[in-house]
């Protein structure tokens, strides 16, 4: 069995691995499929002393599933099973946690997120990932 993992962000480039990764696996009933979005952590230490964290708790899944939702008319309309995931921490590090805890073949994921940094050839979140893992990562624009 071959399992991929897209990373999605709600971005028209994480939107497009998805449809790639459904394209690869379409008539393959031998590829497992994992769909996960990575909420990072917020950072300051204060936040914890103004909101409860019952409430950034369930800010990471209301967001986190905003990235799912983005995806999920693809994913109803394949008819393909995948396993979807919210998870929380450092975007690149935890992707290819993920990916290893999870024994992933290959990583297909969009060139670019939804962050407003111009100017850059790949996003750095796509850059830090492909530093970190040892398996095949296919870029999708």
């Amino acid at each position: 069995m071959t399992t991929l993992l897209v990373p999605v962000d709600g971005s028209p480039s994480s939107q497009n691995a998805v449809k790639t990764a459904l394209d690869w696996s379409k008539g393959n009933s031998d590829v497992a499929l994992h769909i996960i979005t990575v909420q990072p952590p917020i950072l300051s230490g204060n936040v914890s002393r103004f909101v409860s964290t019952q409430a950034i708790h369930a800010y990471y899944q209301e967001e986190g599933q905003k990235a799912l939702d983005a995806v999920a008319p693809l994913l109803e309309a394949s008819g393909q099973q995948c396993q979807k995931s919210i998870e929380i921490g450092p975007v690149a590090q935890t992707i290819a946690n993920y990916a290893s805890a999870h024994k992933v073949d290959a990583i297909i994921m969009g060139t670019r997120g939804l962050s407003h940094v111009t100017g850059l050839l790949l996003g750095s979140v796509t850059t830090k990932v492909l530093s970190l893992v040892n398996i095949p990562v296919t870029l999708v624009k």
